[in-house]
């Protein structure tokens, strides 16, 4: 609890996460939302990317057995696993969403040693499709995968399915839930906005204004 509420002040104080109800954004997928997440503005904070490694460490020594190695996803969350790699003296790989068109074709890149454990870190969960298919590539690639970290999860039902359906362990540092109470605690938000961003999060695709 703690290390999310410190969390969610970080993302709105470096606006990785901007809440405005009044102006949603529209998502890739076509949804309409009042937040946006974007934690790659967090590598521009000394002090925050420095809060998000040792927090990501922490949470890796307490959740899972001792990593091999450690694999980011592309693009968000490459930073963040090479400074976990780096200060955990690990191997690190990062993974595409899809295999290279042209060159060598490489889906994942660095030395892979099969059979060896690997935590992934991601950025930010969502629906945990784009997750998945990271951590996909890295068992086909014959690799053992303990789990998954992540930055920021919105808390939908559907990621949480999906991961449960995966066998995949997921742990994030912040939440939903934590990210709203601290956004109305600093002022950032308005009390009466509560109700339409608990109403967008138990419907994101039907959500409209």
């Amino acid at each position: 609890m703690e290390t999310s509420v410190s969390l969610a002040s970080y993302l709105l104080q470096s606006k990785a996460i901007i809440i405005d109800p009044a102006n949603p954004f529209t998502w890739a997928s076509g949804w309409h939302s009042p937040i946006y997440c974007d934690n790659r503005k967090t590598l521009s904070y000394p002090e925050i990317r420095s809060y998000i490694r040792d927090a990501f460490i922490a949470q890796i020594r307490k959740k899972f057995d001792k990593p091999d190695m450690i694999a980011g996803v592309a693009t968000g969350a490459i930073a963040h696993a090479a400074l976990v790699a780096e200060s955990m003296g690990l191997p690190m790989l990062y993974v595409r969403s899809a295999k290279k068109s042209h060159g060598l074709g490489n889906q994942i890149e660095g030395d892979i040693n099969m059979g060896k454990k690997v935590i992934v870190v991601e950025d930010l969960v969502s629906t945990g499709g784009s997750s998945l298919k990271a951590v996909s590539a890295l068992k086909n690639a014959g690799l053992e995968v303990l789990g998954m970290t992540a930055i920021f999860t919105y808390g939908f039902p559907l990621a949480t399915e999906n991961f449960k359906k995966a066998g995949v362990i997921l742990h994030t540092l912040g939440n939903y839930h934590d990210l709203i109470e601290e956004a109305v605690e600093i002022g950032y938000i308005q009390s009466e906005d509560m109700e339409t961003l608990r109403k967008w999060r138990e419907d994101p695709a039907g959500w409209k204004v």
